[in-house]
Protein backbone atom coordinates (compact mmCIF):
# COMPACT_ATOMS: atom_id res chain seq x y z
CA UNK A 1 0.00 0.00 0.00
CA UNK A 2 1.61 3.28 -1.06
CA UNK A 3 0.40 6.83 -0.73
CA UNK A 4 0.30 9.28 -3.65
CA UNK A 5 2.49 12.35 -3.83
CA UNK A 6 2.28 14.24 -0.51
CA UNK A 7 0.00 17.24 -0.31
CA UNK A 8 2.39 20.17 -0.99
CA UNK A 9 0.34 22.51 1.20
CA UNK A 10 0.88 20.41 4.30
CA UNK A 11 3.52 21.59 6.75
CA UNK A 12 5.11 18.39 8.03
CA UNK A 13 5.81 18.68 11.74
CA UNK A 14 6.14 16.52 14.83
CA UNK A 15 3.20 18.45 16.27
CA UNK A 16 0.85 17.09 13.64
CA UNK A 17 -0.84 18.64 10.63
CA UNK A 18 -3.97 20.70 10.11
CA UNK A 19 -6.90 20.00 7.82
CA UNK A 20 -6.03 18.86 4.30
CA UNK A 21 -5.76 21.79 1.90
CA UNK A 22 -6.91 21.47 -1.68
CA UNK A 23 -8.73 18.64 -3.42
CA UNK A 24 -9.35 15.74 -1.04
CA UNK A 25 -7.67 12.43 -1.90
CA UNK A 26 -9.95 9.49 -2.64
CA UNK A 27 -7.73 6.55 -1.71
CA UNK A 28 -9.54 4.25 0.76
CA UNK A 29 -6.76 4.33 3.37
CA UNK A 30 -7.44 8.00 4.15
CA UNK A 31 -9.69 8.88 7.10
CA UNK A 32 -12.31 11.48 6.04
CA UNK A 33 -12.54 12.85 9.57
CA UNK A 34 -8.78 13.36 9.85
CA UNK A 35 -8.69 15.03 6.43
CA UNK A 36 -11.32 17.45 7.66
CA UNK A 37 -9.99 18.33 11.11
CA UNK A 38 -6.26 17.52 10.88
CA UNK A 39 -4.05 14.77 12.27
CA UNK A 40 -2.19 15.29 15.56
CA UNK A 41 -1.40 11.61 16.19
CA UNK A 42 2.07 10.30 17.02
CA UNK A 43 2.69 8.77 13.58
CA UNK A 44 5.40 9.24 10.96
CA UNK A 45 4.58 11.63 8.12
CA UNK A 46 3.85 8.87 5.61
CA UNK A 47 0.85 7.80 7.72
CA UNK A 48 -0.68 11.26 8.14
CA UNK A 49 -4.44 11.16 7.63
CA UNK A 50 -4.49 7.34 7.28
CA UNK A 51 -7.04 5.28 9.19
CA UNK A 52 -5.70 3.23 12.08
CA UNK A 53 -6.72 0.02 10.32
CA UNK A 54 -4.82 1.02 7.17
CA UNK A 55 -1.69 1.80 9.19
CA UNK A 56 -1.79 -1.58 10.94
CA UNK A 57 -2.32 -3.36 7.62
CA UNK A 58 0.62 -1.54 6.06
CA UNK A 59 2.87 -2.28 9.04
CA UNK A 60 1.91 -5.94 8.83
CA UNK A 61 3.60 -6.11 5.44
CA UNK A 62 7.00 -5.16 6.86
CA UNK A 63 7.15 -6.13 10.54
CA UNK A 64 10.39 -7.75 11.66
CA UNK A 65 10.32 -11.39 12.80
CA UNK A 66 11.45 -10.66 16.38
CA UNK A 67 8.92 -10.52 19.21
CA UNK A 68 9.08 -8.79 22.58
CA UNK A 69 7.81 -10.27 25.85
CA UNK A 70 7.42 -8.56 29.22
CA UNK A 71 6.62 -10.01 32.62
CA UNK A 72 3.87 -7.99 34.30
CA UNK A 73 3.55 -8.97 37.95
CA UNK A 74 3.84 -5.52 39.56
CA UNK A 75 2.07 -3.21 37.10
CA UNK A 76 5.45 -1.88 35.94
CA UNK A 77 5.15 1.59 34.39
CA UNK A 78 7.98 0.75 31.96
CA UNK A 79 5.76 -1.58 29.94
CA UNK A 80 4.20 1.27 27.97
CA UNK A 81 7.62 2.58 26.98
CA UNK A 82 8.71 -0.90 25.93
CA UNK A 83 5.62 -1.23 23.73
CA UNK A 84 6.45 2.13 22.17
CA UNK A 85 9.99 0.96 21.38
CA UNK A 86 8.66 -2.31 19.97
CA UNK A 87 6.48 -0.30 17.60
CA UNK A 88 9.38 1.98 16.65
CA UNK A 89 11.62 -0.98 15.79
CA UNK A 90 8.89 -2.87 13.92
CA UNK A 91 8.52 -5.84 16.27
CA UNK A 92 6.07 -8.49 15.18
CA UNK A 93 4.16 -8.84 18.46
CA UNK A 94 4.42 -7.78 22.09
CA UNK A 95 3.60 -10.47 24.66
CA UNK A 96 2.41 -9.47 28.14
CA UNK A 97 2.95 -12.24 30.71
CA UNK A 98 0.95 -12.12 33.92
CA UNK A 99 -1.49 -9.33 34.69
CA UNK A 100 -3.49 -8.27 31.66
CA UNK A 101 -3.81 -4.68 32.81
CA UNK A 102 -0.78 -2.46 32.29
CA UNK A 103 -0.06 1.26 32.39
CA UNK A 104 -0.41 2.47 28.81
CA UNK A 105 0.67 6.08 29.28
CA UNK A 106 4.24 5.41 28.18
CA UNK A 107 3.04 3.72 25.00
CA UNK A 108 1.84 7.06 23.61
CA UNK A 109 -1.03 5.22 21.87
CA UNK A 110 1.40 3.07 19.85
CA UNK A 111 -0.32 -0.04 21.23
CA UNK A 112 -3.14 0.67 18.76
CA UNK A 113 -0.76 -0.14 15.91
CA UNK A 114 1.12 -2.96 17.62
CA UNK A 115 -0.05 -6.57 17.93
CA UNK A 116 -0.27 -7.48 21.63
CA UNK A 117 -0.86 -10.97 23.05
CA UNK A 118 -1.55 -11.90 26.66
CA UNK A 119 -0.34 -14.99 28.54
CA UNK A 120 -1.49 -15.71 32.12
CA UNK A 121 1.85 -17.15 33.21
CA UNK A 122 5.35 -18.06 32.04
CA UNK A 123 4.37 -21.68 31.36
CA UNK A 124 1.66 -20.73 28.86
CA UNK A 125 3.96 -18.19 27.22
CA UNK A 126 6.79 -20.72 26.90
CA UNK A 127 4.37 -23.25 25.40
CA UNK A 128 3.23 -20.68 22.83
CA UNK A 129 6.85 -19.86 21.95
CA UNK A 130 7.70 -23.55 21.52
CA UNK A 131 4.72 -24.09 19.23
CA UNK A 132 5.81 -21.07 17.17
CA UNK A 133 9.43 -22.37 17.06
CA UNK A 134 10.68 -19.08 18.50
CA UNK A 135 13.68 -19.21 20.86
CA UNK A 136 13.31 -17.11 23.99
CA UNK A 137 16.22 -14.75 24.65
CA UNK A 138 16.15 -13.44 28.22
CA UNK A 139 17.68 -9.99 28.71
CA UNK A 140 19.04 -9.70 32.26
CA UNK A 141 22.37 -9.34 34.05
CA UNK A 142 22.34 -12.61 35.96
CA UNK A 143 24.93 -15.39 36.36
CA UNK A 144 25.38 -17.34 33.15
CA UNK A 145 24.54 -14.44 30.83
CA UNK A 146 26.66 -13.43 27.85
CA UNK A 147 27.26 -9.85 26.82
CA UNK A 148 25.01 -8.57 24.06
CA UNK A 149 27.91 -7.23 22.01
CA UNK A 150 29.10 -10.79 21.36
CA UNK A 151 25.72 -12.48 20.96
CA UNK A 152 24.20 -13.44 17.61
CA UNK A 153 20.42 -13.14 17.68
CA UNK A 154 18.33 -15.58 15.68
CA UNK A 155 16.38 -13.74 12.96
CA UNK A 156 13.10 -14.96 14.47
CA UNK A 157 13.13 -14.92 18.26
CA UNK A 158 11.52 -13.44 21.36
CA UNK A 159 13.33 -10.88 23.52
CA UNK A 160 12.11 -11.38 27.09
CA UNK A 161 12.27 -8.60 29.69
CA UNK A 162 11.48 -8.53 33.40
CA UNK A 163 10.20 -6.01 35.90
CA UNK A 164 12.02 -2.88 36.95
CA UNK A 165 14.01 -3.80 40.05
CA UNK A 166 13.63 -7.57 40.47
CA UNK A 167 14.27 -8.34 36.80
CA UNK A 168 13.13 -11.62 35.32
CA UNK A 169 11.57 -14.32 37.47
CA UNK A 170 13.42 -17.60 37.99
CA UNK A 171 10.75 -19.35 35.92
CA UNK A 172 11.30 -16.96 33.02
CA UNK A 173 15.07 -17.43 33.16
CA UNK A 174 14.55 -21.20 33.09
CA UNK A 175 12.31 -20.92 30.01
CA UNK A 176 14.95 -19.04 28.01
CA UNK A 177 17.34 -20.71 25.61
CA UNK A 178 19.89 -17.92 26.09
CA UNK A 179 20.48 -15.15 28.64
CA UNK A 180 22.01 -11.92 27.42
CA UNK A 181 23.15 -8.87 29.36
CA UNK A 182 23.97 -5.35 28.21
CA UNK A 183 27.53 -4.26 29.00
CA UNK A 184 27.72 -1.46 31.57
CA UNK A 185 30.65 0.64 32.65
CA UNK A 186 29.38 2.85 35.48
CA UNK A 187 28.42 2.36 39.12
CA UNK A 188 24.74 1.51 38.69
CA UNK A 189 23.83 -2.17 38.89
CA UNK A 190 21.25 -2.08 36.11
CA UNK A 191 19.71 -0.04 33.33
CA UNK A 192 16.13 1.19 33.42
CA UNK A 193 13.96 -1.63 32.03
CA UNK A 194 12.62 0.38 29.10
CA UNK A 195 16.12 1.62 28.21
CA UNK A 196 17.47 -1.93 28.30
CA UNK A 197 14.64 -3.11 26.07
CA UNK A 198 15.37 -0.40 23.50
CA UNK A 199 19.08 -1.30 23.49
CA UNK A 200 18.32 -5.00 22.99
CA UNK A 201 15.85 -4.36 20.18
CA UNK A 202 18.32 -2.12 18.42
CA UNK A 203 20.99 -4.81 18.77
CA UNK A 204 18.67 -7.15 16.85
CA UNK A 205 18.13 -4.39 14.26
CA UNK A 206 21.85 -3.92 13.68
CA UNK A 207 22.21 -7.65 12.95
CA UNK A 208 19.14 -8.35 10.83
CA UNK A 209 17.29 -5.27 9.53
CA UNK A 210 17.63 -4.20 5.94
CA UNK A 211 17.84 -0.50 5.10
Amino acid sequence: MTSPEPNPSVELTTNGVGPWKGALPTEPFYDPELLERGDSRNVVDRYRYWTMEAIVADLDESRHPFHVAIENWQHDMNIGSIVRSANAFGADTVHIIGRKRWNKRGAMVTDRYQHVMYHPDVASFASWAADAALPIIAIDNVPGSVIIETFSFAPACILLFGQEGPGLSAEAIAAASHIVEISQFGSTRSLNASAAAAVAMHAWITQHATF
